[in-house]
């Protein structure tokens, strides 16, 4: 099949996102402004950090000549989303290996009906088989049970080191304009690379919508593979993942509704909707000075 290197050009994305200044008084009391870094406005398929991880192994995919993808999500993973509609764009085939094999006999929930919709062929594992694709001889295992040798493997969350440097123009685009620039976190790869492309004065914020308190090793990895070591100062505000992945308890849906009738704003619930919960929480506590310039990234949209 014949596709242009430049995936620019069919994929036609939209940067530098727009940065949105909110008036809300749960931050003004306090004397922090709060800006919205609108990276949902990216791309309208492959919005935010999936359009900034998954532009760079994209483009190494088709100069590769790699006529498909393979990655790796649970049942409601954006990831798995954005990667069948790139492949749908681009003209290459996907296949998203799924966690979880007792979902296989079940009807697909709407993000895994979305997936196949856009033509991934979805191939279902235990959660043991899963866990081994973080060794080379059990992801090439994977792989090949998937009926997906020859293609481009995309790692969970589209995190590794050509992600990293996609997501560092994205700190790029916010030098000079935040002291704090806070993102919600799933593998970590955004933060990584948001944090090294922060000016020397800024600090970027990740706010972990999984329980587990792994993050902190597997940032300072995808650093070392991205950038040969510590890059950016950043932190994690834990606690605020709310029991879990795409877990919205009531209190969260109720405060995610009103954030977004206040402020005319679409209010993602896995991600963006934990982030600002977080950011306000912190804002309350006096966790920023009086001042402070605080950007938070929308990440994707509902």
């Amino acid at each position: 099949m014949n596709r242009p290197a430049n995936i620019d050009v069919l994929l036609q994305p939209r940067p530098p996102s727009p940065l949105q200044e909110i008036r809300d008084d749960g931050f003004e009391r306090h004397g922090v402004r709060l800006l919205l870094k609108r990276d949902d406005l990216v791309h309208p398929e492959l919005p935010g950090n999936k359009w900034r991880k998954l532009a760079p192994n994209l483009r190494a995919a088709v100069a590769g000549g790699h006529d498909g993808l393979v990655t790796f999500g649970g049942a409601y993973s954006n990831h798995l989303r954005a990667t069948a509609a790139a492949g749908r764009l681009l003209g290459l085939r996907t296949v998203g290996i799924v966690r979880g094999d007792e979902l296989a006999g079940r009807p697909l929930n709407d993000s895994l009906a979305r997936c196949a919709a856009d033509g991934m062929r979805l191939h279902f594992v235990s959660r043991s088989e899963y866990r081994r694709k973080a060794e080379p001889q059990g992801l090439a295992r994977l792989v090949d049970a998937a009926g997906a040798g020859g293609a481009y493997v995309v790692p969970e969350g589209g995190s590794n080191a050509l992600a990293l440097h996609g997501c560092a123009e994205l700190g790029r685009e916010l030098r000079g304009a935040a002291d704090v620039v806070a993102v919600a976190c799933g593998t970590g790869g955004t933060l990584a690379g948001l944090a090294a492309g922060l000016a020397p004065e800024q600090r970027a914020l990740g706010v972990p919508v999984l329980a587990g308190g792994f993050l902190t090793a597997e940032i300072r990895s995808l650093q070392a593979s991205a950038f040969g070591g510590p890059a950016g100062a950043w932190t994690l505000a834990e606690d605020f993942h709310h029991g879990g992945y795409a877990r919205v308890p009531a209190e969260l849906e109720a405060f995610a509704a009103a954030f977004g009738s206040r402020h005319g704003l679409p209010v993602e619930r896995i991600y963006v909707a934990k982030l600002l919960w977080a950011l306000t929480e912190l804002t309350a506590a006096g966790a920023f000075p009086r001042g402070t310039v605080l950007a938070a990234v929308v990440t994707g949209r509902p």
